[in-house]
Formats: structure tokens, sequence, C-alpha cells
């Protein structure tokens, strides 16, 4: 089977799905339109559709070799929710919703799974094994793979995913059709910490008759900063940014508390842990120090993302014979957003993988990801698709795709 000559065939209904979901896009979890497109594009396809109870996901399951449901599980993933941003692209099919955007590419992805649906429907006879499909809402920032893993969707095929994959299009960086992956971890854990400093308000030119909490938060902001440089190996690094600090109304009026909150990012489990075990007592010892309190929350969201090396490596080689040598190349190093594949690659070995989508000539120029200006090109929706199914069909059949 030639899928890729297949995908290019499906090329214009895939780009047409592509740009009707991209003005119509959905936050968090539940995407109710979203979701009866893509029911409606798998309609009359031979599979087992199932939607999720406390977001709007689909499941779809395909029966290999006449659907005596025997042989291994492949799980492939798309994510669907779109980023609450106002689009400044200036695309004909731009969102038609103020605040909404399909600024991280989730629209090929979802066009691009239903692709690698109906190209594998059409071969369902040469695969030993089932298929998982996996519509994802809320990747950003709603944990939606640990829903629809709740859910069940790593036993939709009555017994357990085997092996998992996923593909994320970027804007800039890469060139236009390109691969990229590595092995082991490829994108960080995303971990949150919020803090309040309780101090005593009063008048600005009396400090010394308030609990000043101001002093205190901008104190730990830098301790956060010589934590991560000091107590963690350069090699397996940890980031700390603090996205936001909030205290007072006025110059001269001493606040009653501070209150900041930072992401943290990190490329290990052991860093992980310990940072979580340094950053809350750290904080707190600061604040007694200045004769205050703090309450502060560590908030675990999405582990590292993890490449098992034989899933790395199973991409490469695909990549490689289905699309040509010069398509694949190795990253150096992991991204350090985060993803919550890693739900799925934590339980199932597997591998994630980038593809470029940028216009432009010079990627590193272009608008990245989440940017109001992000523009994809659809072209490579495709490849994707391709990709995606000859993963699949490769470990079912046995044979190249």
């Amino acid at each position: 089977m030639d899928l890729r000559h297949d995908a290019r065939e499906l090329s214009d209904d895939l780009v047409a799905l592509r740009r009707a979901l991209h003005q119509v896009p959905e936050l968090g979890l539940d995407l109710p339109r979203t979701q009866e497109t893509v029911l409606a594009a798998l309609d009359g396809l031979p599979l087992e559709i199932s939607t999720g109870t406390g977001l709007s996901s689909v499941t779809a399951v395909l029966r290999g070799q006449g659907g005596d449901g025997g042989g291994p599980v492949v799980l492939l993933r798309g994510d669907m929710d779109a980023l609450p941003v106002t689009e400044n692209t200036g695309a004909a099919f731009s969102s038609r919703h103020e605040g909404r955007m399909h600024a991280c590419g989730h629209d090929l992805h979802t066009a691009g799974l239903v692709g690698a649906a109906r190209l594998l429907s059409a071969h369902r006879d040469r695969l030993a094994g089932d298929v998982v499909f996996m519509f994802q809402p809320g990747e950003e920032g709603h944990d939606g793979a640990g829903h629809m893993i709740a859910e069940g969707v790593l036993e939709a095929a009555g017994r357990p995913v085997a092996e998992a994959y996923g593909l994320h299009v970027v804007s800039a960086m890469i060139p236009r059709g390109q691969f990229v992956s590595r092995p082991g971890p490829i994108m960080a854990a995303a971990d949150g910490l919020f803090v309040r400093v309780i101090g005593a308000g009063g008048h600005g030119s009396r400090p010394y008759a308030a609990l000043d909490p101001v002093p205190a938060a901008c104190e730990m902001v830098t301790a956060l900063q010589t934590m991560v440089t000091r107590r963690f190996d350069v090699f397996d690094p940890v980031v700390v940014t603090v996205g936001n600090f909030h205290a007072g109304t006025q110059r001269n009026i001493i606040p009653p508390d501070a209150r900041f909150e930072a992401t943290i990012r990190s490329f290990s489990k052991e860093a992980r842990e310990r940072v979580a075990e340094l950053a809350v007592p750290l904080c707190r010892d600061i604040a007694a120090a200045h004769g205050l309190e703090a309450e502060v929350t560590y908030s675990p969201e999405y582990p590292v993302t993890v490449n098992d090396p034989a899933g790395h490596e199973f991409v490469a080689e695909t990549v490689r014979e289905v699309f040509g040598e010069e398509r694949f190349s190795v990253a150096t190093d992991p991204v350090t957003g985060s993803e919550d594949f890693s739900r799925v690659l934590d339980r199932v070995p597997g591998a994630f993988v980038f593809l470029g989508a940028t216009f432009a000539d010079e990627p590193d120029s272009a608008p990245y990801n989440h940017s109001p200006e992000a523009s994809f090109d659809d072209s490579v929706v495709a490849d994707g698709a391709a990709l995606l199914a000859s993963l699949a069909a490769r470990r079912l059949s046995g044979v190249g795709a």
C-alpha cells in the first residue's frame, strides 16, 4: 500500500476540513461544533465510534483483518482545541470568533488524524491488529489527555494499547515538510507555583508600623532563580518563570498581601520531584524571615514527554522510508514547551514528532505557535496523515507502507 500517494489524493479534502475547523475554533474541553465536524468527517468509515462524557472527545476504533479483535493495538492522537487569542493573520479563512484562534495548529492535527483514519480504513484487511484514533479536546492547559485516559481511551479496543504516536506542527523554527524528533525527553514537564504572601497593610510613609509583603515576595522571585542555578545539575535544568505579580492599589499604600504565579519546567522525573520539594519551603521560609506568612501551592500539571528510544527509531525509519532520508532530523535538545500527550507516553511506549508547517523561507523569523500572527502551511496535512497512517500500518502489517 502506498499511503503517501493515497494521502495526496485526499489532500484537497483534508485542507478544506482544516480550514473549516480553523474558522470555528473552540476552547478547553467543550468543543461541540468541532466534535460534530469530526463525526461528520468520519461518517461512513468502518469505525467503532464513541464520544466522551465529561468532554467533547471522539474515540474511533478500526478493527483489522475482518474485525476479529486480535493482534496489537496502536493509538494515534490528534488534539482539537484552540487558544484564547485574537487572530491577526489576514487569511481568507481566519477565525470568525474574536478572542479565539487555532494558533497552535491543532486544526491541522485534527484534519491529519481524519486523513489517517480514511487511509487505514481503506486497507483494514492488511492490518493484523487494531487502531485507536484519539481526537482530544483540552490540550491547552485543560489536561484533555488525562480526562480521556480516565474515560478509557487506552482500553477502547477491548485490550490495552501497545504503542502510541502523536504529531505536532510548528509555524516556525523547522523548515516546511521536515519531521523532527529525538529519543528520550522531547518536551518539558510543566507545573505551577502559586504564592500569596500575607502581611499587614499600612501607610507607605510608615513601613515600620506595617508588615510589608512586597519585599518578601520580590525576594522569593529572585531566590527561585538562584535555586535553579545552584541546586540543580546544569545538565538536567529547571526553568522558573514568574508570569504575574500583583500587589497593592496605590504607591503610598502598603498592601496587606502580595501574590505571584510561576510556571516551572523540567526535563526529568528526578528534577521535577526535587523542585517541588525545594520551592515550597523556600518561599515559606523567606516569608518567616520577614515575620510574615505565605500560602504556597505547588500544582503538578503535565509530566515530561518522553519518547521511547525504540519508538523514536521506528518513527525515524518510517519517515526515511516513506518520505526520503532528507525529510527527518534528530533534535539536539528537547522543546521547553509541554504537552499532555506525555500522559499517554507515561503509560504506553511510543513517540512524538514535530512537522514543520512554516510559510517562511527563513523559519527562524516566522511567528511561532501561540502568536496571533502564527500561520501554518496546510499543504503539509497530507504528509502528517500519511506518517500517522504509515506508523500504524507498518506496526500492524509487518510490511513497508
